[in-house]
């Protein structure tokens, strides 16, 4: 990981940042695996009045990030199927297929496909998609019906404004506002 902070000395002392740039590999966020990320962000103020020994400078008010992240497709499916992301997982299923729980998550050159297991059943239920980016947020495109769309629900403080798939990963390009 490397963290370039822009500015001089004379600003940071005063509690200003010109802007951070953040590049990294293979690394993990809230248990969501990132093969790439360069994200940079706007101008910084710092509150150096709660700035103690041990203690973190604290930022003054938001920011704005910008940025790409890339996600591997094998490592986002066993995400998904994580305690802590099986949430999306299973919305995704249940939006997108009409079943849970999900059971997979599969990248195909620029297609995504999605499989759940239902009892009654040997093969497991599966369908494909095409992912754009649409109104700030990752929309889901069935290739077997091109009308046929759903929005991933999104913070409304990131917007996505560009999604491609692609050698087995995905790649998500957009911006956010940071609150302290």
């Amino acid at each position: 990981m490397e963290l370039t902070l822009q500015g001089s000395s004379f600003g940071l002392l005063r509690g200003r940042l010109e802007g951070v740039v953040l590049q990294a590999r293979d690394v993990r966020f809230d248990g969501l695996p990132l093969q790439h990320v360069e994200l940079s962000s706007g101008a910084l103020r710092l509150d150096l009045s709660l700035l103690q020994p041990g203690r973190m400078a604290a930022l003054a008010e938001p920011f704005a990030v910008q940025g790409t992240v890339t996600i591997p497709g094998a490592e986002l499916n066993e995400a998904l199927l994580s305690e802590r992301w099986s949430g999306l997982g299973d919305w995704m299923a249940e939006r997108l297929l009409g079943v849970t729980p999900l059971g997979r998550l599969v990248m195909d050159n620029d297609v995504v496909e999605l499989q759940a297991q239902v009892m009654a059943h040997r093969d497991p239920i599966r369908r494909r998609f095409w992912l754009e980016a649409e109104a700030g947020t990752v929309q889901f495109r069935s290739l077997s019906d091109e009308r046929e769309r759903t929005s991933l629900p999104m913070d409304p403080a990131i917007r996505i404004t560009d999604v491609s798939v692609s050698a087995g990963r995905i790649t998500l390009e957009g911006h956010a506002s940071v609150t302290p």
